[in-house]
């Protein structure tokens, strides 16, 4: 019987002003002079929170009402809706929580925002509603580089963001900055993680760019940097965060210290549970009678998700927003586990593995003591009775996922 994980809660908004062409998320361009239809979709969020919410609780009573751990607002460009709108939904969850729970220093609300002025200037009143936490895409800090990934701003837009930021009372935000970009050098790529690190962010989600499938980039390539290069660049730019006080913890996420870790992320990495509220949004539920957990799927399309409001609920479905819920099946359960905690540079422990996964860890035992044989995994630094992978191990990550698949 598999115990309820932390519960998370991501939230998607699916529209922004322009598609950038790496972009394979689901979001969708809104036209110049359309109107978003904040007050609509703030209500389906409401009704989709409330239906996902209480099958994660396995009921409505107070008594079996389990608590959010972070909040997640993704996009899109959620910074496009008001603060207002923000506010209607955070009152509505709230209304589920303890009281108080909107004010406590426990829990994190993260908006993902774009550098452009117009959502820089509601960075204030976004902090008046209980948003504790911003993500800012700020990608790149060159001119150059912003208009071939077809950012909507500037640098020096993405300099004056920070600095909104900072004076709207946010001070923990995570800058999201790109690496491998089209033609960078090593001397360019280090020059913008130097313009990022001017800044002493708290937390910098630093990766590389990559081609995906229905992307404009997926049927246009752009000329991107060698192997070598991208090696070097890896290589050089983690020596330098790490001499400028931040810690690496996971792939690509580096903080200044473990309480400015993203505590979302850090709960699906840990295989935590989330529900999943908006166009397309994804979630994963473990049930109170101790079932196998659920994977769900929202409807995709804007405007199908909106018309859901109106349509009869589909058969076997717990929402009607819902396109797809589906069990994960018992024997990727444990896979699914390990591809998330071996990302960290925390890893797992066997205790943890049986109570996320519902399986013995003596299922895994053999693979663990053969790479730690060969020098890939190794006891935790930093957590007794942890699992980890070495330097080594890290590096060829891939290498040691492929053992247990």
């Amino acid at each position: 019987m598999l115990a309820q994980p932390p519960l998370s809660l991501y939230i998607h908004i699916p529209w922004c002003v322009k598609k950038c062409p790496y972009c394979d998320f689901n979001s969708h361009e809104f036209g110049a002079h359309a109107a978003l239809p904040e007050e609509r979709y703030i209500a389906a969020l409401c009704a989709d929170f409330d239906a996902d919410y209480t099958l994660a609780c396995g009921g409505d009573t107070v008594e079996k009402r389990r608590p959010i751990y972070s909040i997640f607002i993704g996009g899109g460009t959620p910074s496009l809706f008001s603060a207002r709108a923000f506010d209607t939904l955070l009152q509505h969850i709230a209304s589920t929580q303890h009281a108080g729970w909107l004010e406590s220093p426990e829990l994190e609300i993260t908006l993902e925002a774009n550098p452009g002025t117009l959502e820089a200037g509601r960075f204030a009143e976004f902090r008046t509603t209980g948003i504790n936490r911003l993500s800012l895409g700020v990608q790149s800090f060159a001119d150059a580089q912003l208009t071939r990934l077809g950012r909507i701003h500037d640098g020096a837009q993405a300099r004056r963001a920070i600095d909104s930021a900072r004076a709207a009372g946010f001070d923990n935000f995570n800058l999201d900055l790109m690496h491998g970009l089209p033609e960078q050098s090593l001397k360019d790529a280090l020059a913008d993680l130097e313009s990022a690190l001017s800044f002493e962010p708290p937390h910098l989600s630093w990766y590389q760019l990559t081609i995906e499938p229905n992307t404009v980039f997926y049927s246009k390539p752009p000329p991107l940097p060698s192997e070598s290069i991208l090696t070097s660049v890896q290589d050089a730019g983690h020596a330098l965060l790490s001499a400028r006080g931040l810690e690496q913890y996971e792939v690509s996420a580096y903080a200044r210290s473990s309480s400015l870790q993203s505590r979302h992320n850090f709960n699906y990495w840990q295989f935590g549970d989330y529900l999943g509220i908006g166009a397309g949004a994804h979630g994963k539920i473990s049930l109170a009678d101790g079932s196998q957990p659920l994977r769900t799927r929202k409807q995709r399309q804007p405007d199908h998700y909106l018309r859901a409001a109106t349509q009869p609920q589909a058969n076997g479905r717990t929402s009607r927003y819902t396109a797809e819920e589906m069990p994960i099946p018992s024997d990727e359960i444990a896979i699914e586990y390990l591809l998330n905690t071996l990302r960290t540079r925390r890893g797992f422990s066997p205790a943890h593995f049986e109570a996320r996964t519902g399986t013995a860890f003596s299922v895994i035992a053999k693979r663990v003591e053969y790479l730690r044989s060969q020098g890939l995994l190794c006891d935790s630094p930093s957590a007794d009775g942890w699992v980890t992978t070495t330097e080594r191990g890290f590096r060829y990550l891939n290498n040691v996922l492929e053992e247990f698949i």
